[in-house]
């Protein structure tokens, strides 16, 4: 079993047990967790504080899940300023993708009944974390959906894994510009081992996305007040799963559903609003009323 994997594990053990506890927990309690998780469950080798501490500023560097240790509490604690750490240790420990991509010499998958629709490159997963914990370029060819499935061939310094809609996607930078990648679509990765890059420790993700659905973050979108009416149905699965981090009820009754929000008007989420056409209204603003009822009456036109 390789390094990568062996470290990402630890990584999963640590979080799940900060997510037990959301507390202070000793160091010690934390190291004796993870080594009898380890040794007991996976038959490795114990670690020592150093390995843990090093795993910490892993899971800083990679997932924007920042651990502080409180001396006067002499206990680990997630820093709360972070943005929304349910959302952040949710998508990494529930993304099955990673799961069974670092658990699939176990008996996981006789209980977990997963989606079956996963990208086929998922592949490149373990690979990239690593060339984001070392610091290593990579390479690969990249297929553009929009142009025609035009192949192009990138060198990038990667920082960043980010999963939406069940898909996992790489930030990197592309010379002096961030850029988002579709694992899916990526071909031929090769990590640069004998290079590295020096980590650009200014970005801050949480703000980067906070007004965006989705993965597409794009700036010369306005951040927008949207209004939208479902019905009580309808209703309930948008409480249960909001839409997004913004949105706050407006009416909640036996007869409709209503919600705010606040965000940039992506494909993204125009394709959300759509897979619950059934009872969505737009209430504002009236731009993206008109522009849901025009893909209505172009869908009409298709089916008729």
């Amino acid at each position: 079993m390789s390094k990568q994997v062996e470290g990402i594990r630890r990584m999963l053990l640590i979080l799940n047990k900060l997510r037990q506890i959301r507390k202070y927990i000793p160091k010690t309690e934390l190291v004796n967790y993870v080594n009898d998780k380890m040794t007991g469950y996976y038959g490795y080798n114990s670690i020592s504080n150093r390995t843990i501490e090093r795993d910490i500023c892993d899971i800083g560097e990679l997932f924007g899940i920042y651990i502080k240790f409180d001396r006067s509490q002499q206990g680990y604690y997630i820093e709360e300023n972070v943005g929304s750490y349910e959302e952040r240790v949710s998508e990494l420990m529930m993304n099955f993708d990673l799961i069974n991509s670092i658990e699939k010499d176990t008996n996981l998958s006789s209980f977990v009944l997963a989606e079956h629709h996963r990208p086929l490159y998922s592949k490149w997963l373990i690979s990239l974390v690593e060339a984001i914990k070392n610091t290593n370029p990579v390479d690969f060819s990249y297929v553009d959906y929009r142009n025609g499935n035009r192949i192009n061939r990138y060198h990038v310094y990667p920082h960043y894994l980010k999963e939406s809609n069940q898909r996992w996607y790489l930030l990197a930078f592309d010379g002096n510009k961030m850029k988002t990648f579709g694992i899916d679509r990526i071909r031929s990765l090769q990590v640069i081992r004998n290079e590295s890059f020096v980590r650009n420790l200014d970005i801050n993700v949480v703000e980067l996305f906070k007004d965006c659905y989705g993965i597409w973050n794009d700036v010369n979108i306005p951040v927008e007040d949207v209004e939208l009416r479902y019905d009580a149905l309808d209703g309930c699965f948008i409480k249960s799963a909001p839409i997004h981090h913004s949105q706050r009820i407006i009416t909640d009754n036996d007869v409709e559903f209503r919600i705010s929000l606040r965000l940039r008007i992506t494909n993204d989420f125009i394709m959300e609003l759509l897979s619950r056409s059934r009872s969505v209204e737009v209430i504002k603003p009236k731009s993206l009323r008109e522009r849901i009822k025009s893909i209505y009456k172009e869908a009409f036109l298709r089916n008729s």
